[in-house]
């Protein structure tokens, strides 16, 4: 039972890549989580203003490959605003977001730094969605596409780093802007995309600005514990007590549970949409709930006091039980929480993606032991779609071992930037590896928060990071544009 536990969560966490707040509560083995701050499906979409324009572009199924069904092509999604680009006759940037696992438009809706960095720089916007996901599926339906593992073959990071590319190639090419530089941007798997992009296709893209990217969560660069331990030190930063009551609970609800009506019991505190089948549902559930709260303890809602405050002012004599229970209410409210198991599935996109070692002992963090094994997680893989997943390919294709040193001998401009209450900020750059791989952070700010639309009620120390980030940008152009334009008088000499 504890090796099914441990994958579990570990398959629930791979979910976790953006900061999320909700308004009822939701299973979330049925959800996507983006960048967009919201706990959206893959296929959840925006209505947008009409000056970003969505456009489908026949991408190349297979590009690595020379059989006759890799020249298969499917539509993919993208949207440009051209309301501020100077135009064709120009050098104005590019400024490319690169899908993550999300439909585009929520991202379109939410990154509103880049409509920002549009409009400082006179700079076109494209916003390219993810395979396989929104409406840019492959093979002309979600359900085709996931029919086989033949079909789900084509889903990788490696491929749609591709498609970036090639749609990027094409869309200069065809508005007669190859002069134009590119700089792509991204948060969480994002981000992690936009660093890798630069790297691979440094001709494609003079730079990127790589938001919450955890790079280095992979194999044993990062401590599998890393993530929760920081969701401890956000929620014990907060409120001490607070903190020990969580601690407490995990044993007090398994104490309940093992009484005679003890599920019944617990299912009326929790206000629960149904009955409770075990405790470790609930558990899961709440445990979700934390971290969630710390991914996105952002302003001006930040959601670790809003649990800590409802778990402190509960009613004197109170019991830990209870407390946990009010927290809850103060964090996705009544009028019930639809608590389950969660049933991994093979139709989960992002479950297919990734192996991301995520876990923690007994005593470490405020949680109960959930070890990763990477053994019950293959049999996961191999039971769900059939294959048995490669853990170390990350490193192998991208890196991440030993990279101060491996990206000061190539690397350039790449802005790795993070919130260290963002509990992903663990596995993320945070230190300059040169004068143009640089690493900004903040110490109060939680999961892309710098990607958001800027707001006259912006924290200074949010503003400063921005504003840092288009110094850096601006730079970069500029040093293009001077390659370009001494380019230009040497053919002339």
């Amino acid at each position: 039972m504890e090796q099914q536990s441990s994958s579990v969560l570990s398959l629930l966490l791979l979910l976790l890549f953006t900061a999320i707040s909700v308004s009822t509560a939701m299973h979330p083995s049925t959800r996507r989580l983006g960048v967009v701050g919201k706990l959206v499906e893959s296929d959840f979409e925006v209505e947008l203003p009409p000056e970003f324009v969505t456009y489908l572009y026949s991408q190349t199924l297979d590009h690595f490959s020379y059989r006759p069904e890799s020249y298969t092509t499917f539509q993919q999604r993208y949207i440009i605003n051209y309301e501020y680009w100077d135009g064709p006759n120009s050098t104005a940037p590019i400024f490319v977001y690169t899908g993550d696992e999300a439909g585009i438009t929520g991202v379109a809706a939410y990154a509103g730094f880049m409509v920002e960095l549009a409009s400082r720089f006179n700079g076109l916007l494209l916003y390219i969605e993810h395979r396989y996901y929104g409406e840019s599926v492959p093979f002309g339906s979600k359900d085709e596409a996931f029919s086989s593992t033949s079909k789900l073959g084509y889903f990788t990071s490696t491929q749609a780093l591709a498609d970036y590319a090639e749609l990027i190639t094409n869309l200069k090419k065809n508005l007669s802007v190859e002069n134009c530089p590119v700089i792509a941007i991204g948060g969480s798997y994002g981000g992690m995309l936009a660093s890798w992009f630069r790297l691979k296709y440094p001709h494609i893209v003079i730079g990127a600005l790589a938001s919450s990217a955890p790079i280095l969560y992979f194999d044993d660069i990062t401590p599998e514990n890393a993530y929760h331990v920081i969701v401890t030190k956000d929620f014990r930063e907060t409120s001490e007590s607070c903190y020990n009551t969580i601690r407490e609970s995990w044993s007090e609800i398994d104490k309940v549970a093992a009484e005679p009506n003890g599920l019944a019991n617990l299912t009326q505190i929790f206000m629960t949409c149904q009955p409770l089948n075990s405790s470790q549902e609930l558990k899961y559930y709440l445990a979700l709930r934390y971290v969630f709260s710390a991914q996105d303890d952002n302003p001006p809602t930040y959601p670790v006091k809003k649990v800590c405050d409802a778990i402190d002012g509960a009613p004197e004599g109170t019991d830990a039980i209870g407390r946990v229970a009010a927290g809850l209410n103060a964090s996705v409210g009544p009028p019930c929480h639809f608590v389950c198991d969660f049933i991994p599935s093979n139709m989960s996109e992002f479950q297919w993606q990734m192996v991301m070692p995520i876990g923690h002992g007994a005593n470490d963090t405020m949680f109960q032991a959930w070890p990763f094994d990477l053994n019950n997680h293959t049999k996961t893989c191999q039971g769900l779609f059939g294959v048995t997943p490669r853990p170390h390919w990350i490193t192998t294709e991208f890196g991440g071992r030993d990279i101060k040193s491996v990206l000061r001998n190539f690397g350039s401009n790449i802005i790795f930037s993070n919130g260290l209450r963002d509990p992903y900020s663990a596995g993320g750059v945070l230190h300059d590896i040169s004068n143009s791989l640089v690493a900004i952070y903040t110490d109060e700010g939680a999961h892309c928060l710098d990607l958001g639309t800027p707001t006259p009620t912006d924290p200074d120390w949010l503003v400063s990071q921005q504003e840092k980030e288009i110094k850096i940008i601006g730079l970069w152009l500029a040093e293009y544009n001077a390659r370009l334009l001494s380019k230009a008088h040497g053919r002339m000499g």
